[in-house]
């Protein structure tokens, strides 16, 4: 009996230290940083490597995700439906699927259509990944002009009224 009870007592502790755990902020960069450049090659032929820098001057969304992360892909697509009227903000949409394979079935279920669309197979241990904090959640980052973060983990709601607030 006395076992059961030092049990009970482990489990409650490791249920709340859980819960805590998960109320921390993912990390990453913040409102007012400016976002680290970074250049990431395409899938196609078609398509040449991708710089952020190339990006100046324009608003940019850039949106990290992964297919094995519900959350993150149903935001994905959420803002990537939002933007497909916009021609004020350009979505940059970077995957950490570690295979193209899942990537590239992952973009035609989903129907993503931003040109603008990558994989980074090094999943979590990309240099990408560790540049911009990620940690252990995906995120998203709205730019401005000059790069500069303007808002993080936006909404497709917030982000429709933001481009109709920039015109």
């Amino acid at each position: 009996m006395r076992y059961v009870k030092w049990i009970f007592v482990v489990l409650l502790i490791c249920s709340l230290t859980a819960f805590v755990e998960k109320d921390k902020p993912t990390g990453g960069l913040s409102e007012g940083d400016i976002a680290p450049d970074f250049k990431i090659e395409s899938m196609s032929e078609k398509q040449s490597a991708f710089k952020l820098a190339d990006m100046k001057g324009r608003y940019v969304l850039l949106s990290f995700w992964a297919s094995y992360d519900a959350q993150s892909r149903m935001q994905n697509v959420s803002l990537n439906n939002v933007l497909r009227s916009s021609h004020n903000v350009e979505m940059v949409s970077v995957s950490f699927d570690e295979y193209k394979s899942i990537f590239k079935e992952t973009v035609r279920k989903d129907q993503i259509v931003t040109p603008t669309c990558f994989v980074e197979t090094e999943g979590e241990d990309s240099g990408l990944f560790k540049k911009y904090r990620l940690n252990r959640g995906f995120t998203n980052y709205l730019l401005d002009g000059n790069g500069v973060i303007i808002a993080k983990n936006i909404s497709a709601a917030d982000l429709s009224a933001y481009i109709k607030k920039i015109g």
